[in-house]
């Protein structure tokens, strides 16, 4: 049972300046304080980017998607979702898992979405409380391509989050290229990164080199269009990631039993 049932969850909201035009860039360092798995972290993947991580009776969405109607059985504690695009804000899935204490976490610019679910909206470096759980906001972005709009503006300042729990932290990339920004990351446990390709998302050798970037000790595939091109994915790069030392944990939308970190 979700902890809104339980006990009243504390929202915190803390802006971090690090990220402010003009300022030097800080390093995020979240406290690292697991060496492995046993942390009782069940974690799930849904459709496309979607997700849900569960930990001491706390349950987080991020991005959820094309959820079945049997969800509604699992009522999320809180909601992030990284930008306003329909395979990521999917409001008939939301429905379907909110509670009268759910916490919505929403980029700022969502400006009608965080009207309509009381919503608290963040740009990146910002921090938001769920029980024992810290969510910080990220960047998320895309480039431009052949002298066309990029899909995912820097300017929009969407959202990637960072969910650390007692010091073992996952990183949500959303929709974004390999970023710069990616050198700021650090004691980052999973990766979970798009395949893409599509919607301008790191693809191939950028999602490798994200990786490499980032350092987790773990890194979960999401958007990919099918199970096909996720096999073919790992297929080319497993063992070049391996080498990184990082284990690639393979999933599929909606996998029967919950993995465990």
């Amino acid at each position: 049972m979700a902890l809104s049932r339980n006990a009243k969850i504390i929202i915190a909201v803390v802006v971090i300046s690090v990220f402010a035009i003009g300022t030097p860039l800080v390093a995020i360092t979240l406290i690292n304080a697991s060496a492995g798995t046993n942390n009782g972290i069940s974690f799930k993947l849904l459709d496309n980017a979607g997700v849900m991580i569960e930990h001491n009776g706390v349950r987080i969405y991020i991005d959820p998607y094309n959820l079945p109607s049997t969800y509604t059985q699992y009522p999320a504690d809180a909601i992030l979702v990284t930008h306003p695009h329909g395979d990521h804000y999917d409001t008939t899935s939301i429905n379907r898992i909110l509670d009268t204490e759910t916490v919505f976490v929403f980029p700022e610019n969502m400006t009608d979405a965080i009207i309509l679910y009381g919503a608290t909206g963040v740009t990146p470096g910002d921090t938001v409380q769920v029980g024992h759980i810290s969510i910080t906001a990220f960047h998320m972005y895309t480039f431009d391509v052949g002298g066309g709009d990029a899909t995912h503006p820097q300017e929009a300042e969407w959202c990637s989050y960072i969910i650390d729990i007692n010091g073992f932290t996952f990183f949500h990339a959303g929709d974004s290229k390999n970023l710069p920004e990616y050198n700021l990351l650090t004691s980052i446990e999973v990766a979970i990164l798009p395949l893409g390709p599509g919607c301008q998302t790191m693809v191939d050798e950028e999602v490798v080199d994200a990786i490499e970037e980032i350092g987790p000790q773990y890194f979960v595939p999401i958007h990919f269009y099918d199970v096909a091109a996720k096999t073919t994915f790992l297929a080319t790069y497993e063992t070049q990631i391996t080498s990184l030392g990082t284990q690639c944990v393979n999933l599929d939308y909606f996998h029967a039993t919950p993995h465990m970190f």
